[in-house]
């Protein structure tokens, strides 16, 4: 009688083995299927993609976003939803780009690209120069300006696709796309075109902040599909190539950009604060759907599992839905600034904005003189979330939260399945019908599932 009963609550609970009898290996199955049954967080994403694409912080867009989520927020039962307030630097892209090359004056073979934010635009009626390819920023010290000035800029170092983690790859690429206009402005160039952040090779352009020196001219920078550039790189090897650039993007200056919020109080140590958040902005050409709309719902699902199964939090569970992470990180800066002026305390802070996929574990950072007591408290549940697919390990939380260090509390990075993320991220296609409502859905009931395990023992 014994052996069945065991193995009728094994067949209840689901996969969670001898922990099936533990209160927390039950709460934990109880917050999955809250979340798999009853979930909110796909229905909240469709409706924030299709009716507020493209939420570029200061944008029409994104204002209309911060009236959806802020009512979504406040129709879960318990909550009370805020904005605060804050302005960013809007950037608008304009009209669409064009641009094609030519070889020993042949045929013009267009292009595709994407403007990168910030980037200022050619003159009206465009720009047109030689092309001269580099593999890094050093490359363009190493040319000098004697064979830099003039020509137009070709940054074209490959993602590694050697590396599992492809932030790890992204990492090891991105400072071209970031600080390659301004290296090749140092040296004379009129526009730096540089290869999308990606291993996928597609004819879809990959947008992304870049960043001017203030004491250098500033020249257009332009991103080119993974396609395209490997088809310019070939056409270099056999001669000379000039390509045409037309764009009209600028900066429009300061816009309000607030971020949104929602809260439940918590019982016993209310000034304890337990955060989970996203970026609510998103780049221009999309919808925004993995890169950050998937983050913002997930940590929406959380008030809303924790409110729809009974559970009443010891301590204060924070939704924030970060403004301008793309473009400044203006809603991190000025979300920390405000909370350190009111003496506030994170214990703990979840951030989740590597997309919507399966979720694969998380990573936790600190401070150095507090790390180990905090790693050591959460390691002690890893045995009820590995039957769910979910690993600990050491390492990066998330941007947006990074401010929030200072204060000493735990910070929380959701780590997702990496290897698709890419093949959206800055993208035209980083749509609704790119995300998986199953895999959302579970990660929202991952971090659903480590806020309540840190809200009922602590950490310290």
């Amino acid at each position: 009688m014994k052996y069945s009963f065991i193995i009728f609550i094994s067949l209840l609970v689901g996969p969670q083995g001898v922990f099936a009898q533990d209160d927390d290996a039950l709460m934990i199955k109880k917050i999955h299927n809250q979340a798999l049954e009853n979930g909110k967080s796909f229905e909240w994403l469709k409706e924030l993609c299709l009716q507020n694409p493209g939420r570029i912080a200061g944008s029409d867009a994104y204002i209309g976003a911060t009236a959806f989520t802020r009512k979504k927020l406040a129709s879960i039962p318990g909550v009370s939803s805020y904005l605060q307030e804050c302005t960013a630097n809007y950037w608008k892209r304009g009209s669409k780009e064009i641009a094609w090359m030519t070889t020993n004056g042949k045929k013009k073979v267009p292009l595709n690209v994407l403007s990168l934010g910030n980037s200022i635009a050619t003159p009206i009626k465009g720009l047109q120069a030689e092309v001269i390819e580099v593999q890094s920023l050093d490359e363009v010290e190493r040319l000098g300006k004697e064979k830099i000035q003039g020509k137009i800029v070709f940054f074209n170092r490959p993602m590694d696709p050697t590396y599992v983690r492809t932030f790890g790859a992204y990492g090891g690429a991105v400072d071209q796309r970031v600080y390659g206009a301004s290296k090749a402005a140092e040296y004379g160039a009129v526009a730096a075109l540089v290869r999308s952040m990606t291993t996928s090779q597609d004819d879809h352009p990959h947008t992304g902040v870049m960043v001017y020196k203030d004491t250098l001219q500033k020249i257009p920078g332009v991103a080119i599909s993974t396609n395209d550039a490997n088809k310019l790189s070939r056409l270099l090897k056999n001669g000379s190539v000039s390509v045409y650039l037309k764009t009209d993007c600028k900066s429009m200056g300061s816009k309000p950009a607030p971020s949104v919020i929602g809260e439940i109080k918590g019982s016993e140590f209310p000034d304890e604060i337990l955060l989970v958040g996203g970026h609510l902005d998103s780049w221009d050409v999309g919808q925004g759907a993995h890169d950050d709309g998937a983050g913002c719902v997930q940590s929406m699902e959380v008030l809303n599992i924790l409110q729809s199964i009974g559970y009443q939090p010891k301590r204060t569970i924070r939704c924030v839905l970060f403004s301008n992470e793309e473009n400044g990180l203006a809603g991190g800066l000025t979300y920390a600034k405000i909370s350190n002026a009111k003496k506030e305390f994170h214990l703990a802070a979840l951030e989740s904005d590597a997309g919507g996929f399966s979720p694969r574990g998380f990573s936790f950072e600190s401070d150095t003189s507090v790390f180990k007591t905090y790693y050591k408290k959460v390691s002690q549940w890893l045995p009820l979330l590995e039957s769910y697919g979910l690993q600990f390990e050491m390492g990066g939380s998330g941007a947006d939260i990074s401010p929030l260090k200072s204060q000493k509390g735990l910070l929380i990075g959701l780590r997702p399945d990496s290897q698709r993320y890419f093949d959206f991220h800055h993208t035209a296609v980083d749509n609704i019908d790119a995300v998986n409502k199953r895999e959302l859905e579970l990660g929202a009931a991952a971090m659903a599932s480590l806020i309540y395990l840190i809200d009922k023992y602590g950490i310290q």
